[in-house]
């Protein structure tokens, strides 16, 4: 059971990366800037899942110490930042879209 959720959230870090980097790519490419920012939003959006789900990882399937719990929750947090910032560039720069 542990195992296979390793390589789940492996295989999610892994898709989320991937994403981040593509939308970083996209980003740092796009000449308009309101799509500049829109994909700059999915990039954060992308990096917050990213370290929530090793957040997760560190602190749930490995044995628990202080400071890797610690850690894990200073990625949870910095993960659920990046999330929450990104969601809302995302509404800001989807409704310039329009």
């Amino acid at each position: 059971m542990v195992n296979a959720l390793q390589w789940v959230f492996g295989a999610l870090i892994i898709v989320t990366c991937v994403f981040s980097a593509l939308y970083s790519f996209r980003s740092r490419r796009s000449a308009d800037g309101r799509l500049r920012g829109l994909y700059a939003s999915r990039m954060n959006i992308s990096m917050g899942l990213m370290l929530v789900f090793i957040a997760i990882i560190q602190m749930f399937l490995f044995s628990g110490s202080s400071i890797r719990v610690v850690i894990g929750a200073l990625f949870f947090l910095l993960g659920l930042f990046n999330l929450f910032a990104g969601m809302r560039n995302h509404s800001h720069f989807s409704r310039l879209q329009r």
